[in-house]
């Protein structure tokens, strides 16, 4: 089921373009975010892959067990969780793609050395944007399954 493979991927993409090669360090043994130097945007980036990929997982697990959840009740309450959880997070992946946006838009040529870190950036913004569209896609797919139960 697409709608939780691409989330899992896209949250792993923005958490390891991050980790990987979001920091550089500029003659000194002090790292700094490749997002305009601003450590916060490079801390939310990761901060919201890695939850994201986190949750992801849990969903899938939960996914898994759903057919043994034997109480109407309890599959509802599965599926506002995930409903709730998925749509906040795509407001998140909003803010993130409109921050790390931001950030980069301000980076200077003369901050990234050889353009140290730069696909990296791009890549966590591109999939931070995509991340927006799978999260919404997956509330919404969740809201048509809650309608069916």
């Amino acid at each position: 089921m697409w709608t939780r493979h691409y989330p899992i991927i896209f949250s792993l993409v923005v958490f390891a373009s991050i980790v990987n090669e979001g920091y550089v360090n500029m003659g000194s043994e002090r790292l700094h975010c490749v997002f305009n130097k601003n450590a916060d945007a490079c801390n939310y980036g990761v901060f919201v892959g890695l939850v994201g990929l986190l949750a992801c997982s849990f969903f899938f697990l939960l996914d898994y067990k759903f057919a043994s959840i034997s109480s109407v009740k309890d599959r509802k309450k599965a599926i506002m969780v995930e409903i709730g959880f998925s749509g906040f997070w795509a407001f998140l992946y909003f803010v993130s793609f409109c921050f790390l946006a931001n950030q980069w838009s301000q980076t200077t040529a003369d901050e990234l050395p050889l353009n140290q870190g730069a696909d990296a950036a791009r890549a966590a913004i591109a999939f931070s944007f995509f991340s927006i569209i799978t999260w919404v896609r997956t509330c919404h797919y969740r809201h048509i399954h809650s309608v069916k139960l």
